[in-house]
């Protein structure tokens, strides 16, 4: 993909001290790190608001100026540094709220590389705190008061929490001023990050079993969120509205980076608030005039189920809605449709909906549709595809009336293209070639924001993020994203995971289209509610899907019934039948801290037998 924008990004100039920090250092020509953003701030516009946070996602229970949150991270810093941490590594759990804020600029100012972890609520998720911790090498744990006093009496007696320190960041108390002794208080400044320092350890959410840290530098953090408001510039009557888990890398950056670099309000509430009624989201970006935000497909699926049930919110207006990104996991084009269609009357525009493609190993953002033109659709033929090709076929008159992709066509939604100088191409994954337009092929990325690689794994660094194209040698090293997709007049078109693809007869077919016939099935069936993978009985592949479905799902014909309709569905929109099915109770699915179903990890606990529910095979040979 051919970038179309200059190489170096100027952040917009907007007249007001303090916006546009990201242009380059006249004297070096680079970018400033965040905590550089932040001491600006907090000189040049030190009561101007920087964070919110919603309680119960509707009302301000907490907020933080600039001057606020770089006394309240320099106390941290001070702290951190004096317990030995500068160049080491520290666990960051946290729950939502602007305490994970300070203490991930605290972490920046250090020098200590953060390690974002959910707070486990049961023992799966306490294992995992535990394998992170491992692999980043620390045995230290920052949280809160009230996470480690829980944590402590539910898990106390734990292996898991044997030789971990919680150390409860909440009470440190920032000094007035500095100390006599010349330790360091709130106006400590140590040694600033170099542009090569580890700014964070991402574990990628996908990981269960063997998660892997991707080292994030200050230059990759830099420029990452340099690129992405280059795309989707912020102005000065800009906010950003945020329900993402801030441990992930989109909440990270569109909750807390992107917001401290443009300088501008971010509103912030706890994912649960967004699950339990998702009109919240949309009611406070109405109310605070939210201009970004971000979210997986499944929650404007949500947010258009959630309008059908109890219709519109009295007063609901998204006409400052000027970017909602649409990202980490593929876009669907029924849910562009419907989600545009229903909050049209509230003034969202078309053009507000911009699809994305990122991933952690490349700090975040990759792509991006631009915010002044409407997503991209392609209707394509599900045979080429299949083999390897995208080829559009002739759309009707009205293609943005067309029903959802069936057995001959699939509906691609383009994820747009690269901004400075971040580039993506298309290889075959097992010649390491490149591939021409229009090909099937591993998704590879080069660029600045390309993290240093896998911490502590040199091996599967040198794999991954050191990649060579075969008679492109001498052009640079790419990252191997392990996704697959295509070019089509220089946008990104992702079709889905290397190694969920599912071959039958020849043929290539994606899991996510498989889940979508199946989530058809059914009203009641919820979004992200199905996984669809293979297994070998020893004598051949066979197709398994997994769908979580309720009373309500089973209303009609009880649980042979919905299975039917299930066989039904995916046989008319993929042509292909599932050789078994099986009913698993709401929340059954393992899903990563974005809501997307975790394939692997289900077709491991499939196997496993830890599904409640009888798998039914099926009579019906394969269309």
């Amino acid at each position: 993909m051919t970038a179309s924008s200059p190489a170096t990004p100027t952040l917009h100039a907007t007249g007001h001290p303090g916006y546009g920090s990201g242009a380059p250092d006249a004297t070096t020509g680079e970018l400033p790190s965040l905590p550089e953003v932040l001491r600006l701030r907090a000189r040049t516009r030190p009561d101007d608001l920087a964070y919110v946070f919603l309680r119960n996602g509707e009302n301000p229970e907490q907020t933080l100026t600039y001057r606020q949150l770089d006394i309240s991270a320099r106390a941290r810093a001070a702290r951190l540094d004096a317990a030995g941490l500068r160049g080491k590594a520290a666990v960051l759990l946290y729950p939502s709220g602007l305490e994970f804020v300070s203490t991930l600029l605290a972490c920046m100012y250090a020098g200590v590389a953060g390690a974002p972890v959910q707070v486990p609520t049961r023992q799966r998720g306490l294992e995992r705190l535990r394998r992170i911790a491992d692999d980043a090498g620390t045995a230290t744990v920052l949280t809160t008061a009230a996470v480690k006093s829980d944590l402590e009496q539910r898990f106390g007696g734990s292996p898991e929490l044997a030789g971990l320190t919680l150390v409860a960041s909440d009470t440190f108390d920032a000094p007035a001023e500095r100390p006599t002794d010349g330790s360091p208080g709130v106006e400590w400044s140590g040694p600033p990050a170099g542009p090569d320092d580890t700014a964070l350890l991402q574990y990628t959410s996908g990981s269960t079993g063997d998660p892997k840290g991707v080292r994030v530098t200050h230059a990759n953090f830099r420029s990452n969120v340099a690129e992405t408001d280059q795309l989707w510039p912020c102005r000065t009557d800009s906010a950003v509205v945020n329900w993402l888990p801030l441990f992930h890398d989109m909440g990270m950056l569109f909750g807390v980076v992107l917001p401290l670099w443009a300088g501008i309000p971010a509103y912030l509430m706890a994912p649960e608030a967004f699950i339990r009624r998702p009109s919240r989201w949309l009611e406070a970006i109405s109310r605070f005039r939210g201009s970004h935000t971000a979210a997986p497909s499944f929650a404007y699926e949500l947010c258009v189920r959630d309008a059908a049930d109890n219709g519109l919110a009295e007063g609901l207006d998204l006409s400052s809605l000027r970017v909602a990104a649409n990202g980490a996991e593929p876009v669907r084009w029924d849910t562009v449709r419907a989600f545009t269609g229903t909050f049209a009357p509230a003034g969202f525009r078309p053009s507000a909906m911009c699809p994305g493609y990122g991933l952690a190993e490349n700090t975040l953002k990759a792509t991006g549709s631009r915010e002044d033109r409407e997503p991209t659709l392609l209707v394509l033929s599900a045979q080429a595809l299949r083999e390897g090709r995208a080829q559009p076929v002739a759309a009707p008159q009205e293609p943005r009336e067309e029903p959802a992709s069936s057995a001959r066509t699939v509906h691609a939604v383009g994820s747009g293209t690269t901004v400075g100088t971040t580039t993506v191409r298309i290889a075959d994954p097992e010649r390491l070639t490149g591939l021409p337009d229009g090909s099937v092929g591993e998704i590879w990325v080069n660029g600045p924001c390309v993290a240093d690689g896998y911490h502590g794994r040199p091996g599967e660094t040198l794999r991954t993020f050191r990649a060579r194209l075969v008679g492109e040698e001498d052009l640079g090293t790419w990252l191997r994203t392990g996704d697959l997709g295509f070019l089509h007049e220089d946008e990104l078109f992702v079709t889905g995971r290397l190694k969920d693809v599912i071959i039958r007869k020849g043929r290539n077919y994606y899991p996510q289209d498989i889940e979508v016939s199946a989530e058809s099935a059914d009203p009641a069936l919820q979004p992200n509610c199905a996984a669809a993978f293979s297994v070998d009985d020893g004598a051949a592949e066979r197709l398994v899907l997994v769908v979580e479905a309720d009373g309500r799902a089973q209303r009609d014909g009880g649980a042979e019934g919905l299975r039917d309709r299930v066989r039904a569905a995916v046989l008319d929109g993929q042509r292909l039948e599932p050789d078994e099915i099986l009913l698993v109770r709401r929340g059954s699915l393992p899903k990563t801290s974005s809501g997307k179903v975790q394939r692997r990890e289900t077709r491991r606990r499939y196997l496993d037998g830890e599904f409640e529910g009888r798998a039914i095979p099926s009579s019906v040979p394969e269309a």
